[in-house]
């Protein structure tokens, strides 16, 4: 029941209040002063729900390709602690320590780059590709351990396919979908529930007391509602949402044996 109420919250917020609020007073107003009019119900499709529903597919696409990229690093992660757990001849505990916490650098670095604002990307990308760097020193060093030069080749491999993945995962944190689009829609939301006043007091003077305001508030409602669905799939790493990617690194290092 609390998960219902939280997710309820997420999409009906203070913005869908006063949404609302401009809404009934608009039909209220034109109620009063008998203001009518049949405005076509294709103008809401094509202003605010076709832009809307475009964008929360975006988005979703979006979130999705994050998450391949995510599974893409952790199982080349697992790749190179499986290259020395079970490719060297009795590999020490202290290489597989070692290879857990350049793991764990580097998935804590990029926790840090993508639930932080892009303001601070320049900064917090130099600690992700350090990690990066920890670890190509760490192949080079299996060398010394005995890993035959082609499996360190394939290792390497490895690595570059995470640093692939995490420039991917970038562009998905740094880069939005379409601004002026979600500009577009964000004035529209605002101004047709105001404007729609005198198509809502045109037709609900058959409905009793009160009810007249049901429609207008409905209207509102799921115009707002989507917006802010698109808004939380927006930046899948803000930690906001429900859908958003979380970065467990304990779990992960912990699942390594």
């Amino acid at each position: 029941m609390w998960k219902l109420i939280k997710r309820t919250g997420l999409i009906i917020n203070w913005k869908t209040l006063i949404i609302t609020t401009l809404a009934i007073a608009s039909t209220a107003f034109c109620l009063h002063f008998h203001i009518k009019a049949n405005f076509p119900l294709t103008l809401i499709s094509t202003a605010i729900v076709f832009p809307i529903v475009f964008s929360i597919g975006g988005a979703y696409k979006r979130r999705e390709v994050a998450l391949d990229e995510y599974g893409s690093i952790k199982a080349h992660g697992r790749a190179l602690y499986f290259a020395v757990s079970d490719w060297l001849e009795n590999p020490p505990q202290e290489l597989k320590t070692e290879l857990k916490e350049h793991l764990a650098s580097l998935l804590n670095s990029c926790k840090q780059i993508f639930t932080h604002p892009v303001s601070e990307l320049e900064q917090n990308e130099k600690e992700v590709y350090d990690s990066f760097r920890k670890l190509s020193l760490f192949v080079k060093g299996m060398r010394g351990h005995g890993l035959p030069s082609g499996e360190a080749s394939r290792s390497n491999q490895f690595l570059s396919k995470m640093m692939i993945s995490f420039e991917r995962i970038k562009h998905i944190y740094q880069y939005r979908t379409p601004r002026t689009l979600r500009t577009y829609s964000d004035i529209f939301i605002v101004i047709l529930p105001i404007l729609y006043g005198p198509h809502f007091a045109e037709n609900v003077t058959s409905f009793n007391y009160g009810l007249q305001y049901a429609v207008p508030v409905l209207f509102s409602v799921i115009l707002v509602a989507l917006d802010n669905i698109q808004s939380h799939l927006e930046n899948p790493f803000d930690q906001q949402g429900e859908d958003d990617v979380e970065i467990n690194v304990e779990k992960f290092i912990r699942n390594l044996e």
